[in-house]
């Protein structure tokens, strides 16, 4: 799939870079992405230059597109879909600590799942996070996935095994 680009006029969604490499590796010190997220820790630079060189391509090859969320072309955070078997895929995000509470994730949310069952034409979206991440739980509901559960010790971190909640969207789930 050929990377495409995604707004509504406040953010833009845009395939990260290697011009972003610096932002990437600075975002991804924040100790709230270090604990709810699968980025490594500690996050180095070379980690920034392998998702933008390796990752983010090879998820656009496999139908799995990555965007980096864009407030005023300065770069805020990540989105991205992962694909998964028979038209779905999991969504997933992180955001700097200075860009939240203003509803760019949200906004960036329902730009994905709206090109997730238009442009992409998936039936099924699944969301997880690690039991207790109450922050990207919130605009999960918001943007009307259901909450279906809890998976015990389904999410691997390293060699830990955490907790790992559950919540799905299908296009023809009302929003």
């Amino acid at each position: 799939m050929e990377p495409f680009e995604l707004t509504d006029g406040t953010v833009l969604l845009r395939t990260p870079t290697a011009a972003d490499v610096d932002d990437i590796t600075r975002i991804c010190q924040d100790p709230d992405i270090q604990r709810w997220t699968t980025v490594p820790g500690p996050y180095l630079r070379e980690h920034a230059v392998g998702f933008v060189e390796d990752f983010v391509p090879a998820g656009w090859a496999k139908g799995g597109p990555t965007w980096g969320i864009r407030e005023s072309e300065r770069l805020v955070g990540m989105i991205g879909l992962t694909a998964q078997p028979v038209r779905s895929a999991e969504i997933g995000w992180w955001l700097d600590p200075d860009a939240r509470g203003r509803g760019l994730m949200g906004r960036s949310v329902e730009l994905v799942i709206e090109a997730a069952f238009g442009r992409l034409g998936l039936d099924r979206v699944e969301w997880r996070a690690f039991a207790g991440n109450e922050a990207s739980r919130a605009v999960a509901v918001r943007a009307g996935f259901s909450m279906d559960g809890c998976i015990r010790g389904g999410a691997v971190k390293g060699e830990a095994r955490y907790d790992d909640w559950v919540g799905t969207l299908l296009a023809t789930d009302r929003r």
